[in-house]
């Protein structure tokens, strides 16, 4: 966009150059000649990009004794013949934009494939997290100082790319920041909480009780946005809570540690999700997450130092250094905070375009697929229950696209009426 709007200005300072750069005697014959062809006449009408290749061809095709004369003669369209024939040869007909119509963007065009990018690389990298940061808790179970890492490395990576301008940091005012730090302190409380029950039980449980998040997120746009939710839509939900449930039931291993944190985080990330939404309204995803994730890590650092801080000197470090080497056991907490920082921007990206309930329902559909590639990678078997529970969250998903194409439509119906 930044590129468009760049080439944009340059065009129109060009052509005011150009406008500028015209003699006088053709700017008199400009003023004096009517519009070659009206449209009564059956001519074409020059206007755009036209005029300015037409104004161009004159000034530098016309002498300046020939426009005079033509003028003083009485025949204002002669000056003009090069123009009719510069703008002919700029016609639609050989490949240029229509007049009025400016050229629209692959996103402008394609609005649901676009989207649906955005959730195919979310899902993709939120596997290879999850997958990667379970099995650094397998020989490193410290979760408190695991979450510090995931936020240090997207921190950086945010820095750098603001330092390099991709993307333009945008300015944070003090009205702003008011609002982004209820949203970071959600986010760091879910985030730790999600990482204390990965930490405690398998990935399959913690999803599974994660599942519950789109229950919670409808529960808070109904009674806190004031969002009126369907009977409809709630009822859609239900079978994906229970066939996500359903998969995970063969790695179900109980703790309550694991199941009091991860329902810490279904709230977290609800709140978080709501007051995300209310914060782009003033600045882009992208910007929105960097800020997020600083405020976030200066959260997480005091209870990772107080309840992790004695036992990683005294040997947490060196029991994994121990048991994979310093080379691995520092190239996992990297490539784990990178694929964390990236999978959460694109989940931030993808919250930009649709609301935040159809972002939690694509979130439990997550699950599905973090679920069926963790029992893959650690040698679990796949049962008949995991498919068909599997199959019952896709079709609760199904039909809650289908519910809410419906409303939206019926709801433009009635604007258009």
């Amino acid at each position: 966009m930044a590129a468009a709007m760049a080439a944009s200005i340059s065009g129109s300072g060009s052509g005011m150059t150009s406008l500028l750069r015209l003699r006088r005697p053709a700017i008199a014959a400009l003023s004096a000649a009517r519009p070659a062809g009206s449209v009564a006449d059956g001519g074409n009408l020059i206007w755009g990009r036209q005029l300015r290749a037409a104004l161009l061809h004159l000034d530098r095709a016309t002498p300046p004794a020939r426009i005079a004369a033509a003028v003083a003669g009485g025949d204002h369209k002669a000056p003009l013949r090069p123009v009719v024939a510069a703008a002919a040869s700029s016609s639609p007909a050989e490949g240029s934009d229509p007049v009025g119509e400016p050229k629209l963007s692959f996103a402008a065009k394609y609005p649901a494939l676009v989207t649906g990018f955005f959730f195919f690389m979310w899902y993709f990298l939120n596997v290879i997290f999850n997958i990667l940061n379970k099995k650094i808790y397998n020989y490193f179970p410290y979760p408190y100082f695991v979450s510090v890492i995931h936020l240090f490395v997207g921190v950086v990576y945010c820095l750098v790319s603001w330092g390099v301008g991709l993307p333009k940091r945008a300015p944070l005012d003090s009205n702003l920041l008011k609002l982004l730090i209820p949203v970071a302190v959600c986010h760091a409380l879910g985030h730790v909480t999600s990482n204390v029950s990965f930490a405690a039980v398998a990935v399959s449980f913690t999803h599974t009780i994660k599942a519950l998040e789109p229950f919670f997120n409808a529960a808070a746009s109904q009674f806190i946005l004031g969002q009126q939710i369907p009977w409809t839509l709630w009822l859609s939900l239900a079978p994906v809570v229970i066939g996500v449930s359903m998969a995970s039931l063969t790695e179900l291993s109980f703790n309550w540690t694991g199941f009091i944190s991860a329902m810490i985080s279904n709230i977290s990330f609800t709140y978080r999700s709501i007051y995300s939404k209310k914060a782009m309204t003033d600045m882009d995803s992208t910007n929105v997450y960097a800020y997020i994730s600083i405020i976030a890590l200066v959260v997480c650092i005091p209870p990772a130092i107080l309840l992790e801080g004695p036992q990683l000197l005294q040997h947490g470090f060196k029991d994994a250094i121990a048991k994979v080497g310093t080379t691995k056991f520092i190239s996992d907490l990297f490539w784990v905070g990178m694929f964390y920082h990236l999978y959460n921007q694109l989940a931030t990206n993808t919250l930009e375009r649709v609301a935040p309930l159809t972002h939690a329902v694509g979130n439990v559909l997550k699950r599905v697929f973090v679920i069926g590639f963790s029992i893959v990678i650690f040698g679990n078997k796949i049962s008949t229950q995991t498919g068909i529970g599997t199959g019952i969250a896709i079709a609760g998903v199904a039909l809650y696209s289908y519910i809410k194409a419906k409303m939206e439509e019926e709801k433009r119906q009635i604007k258009a009426a």
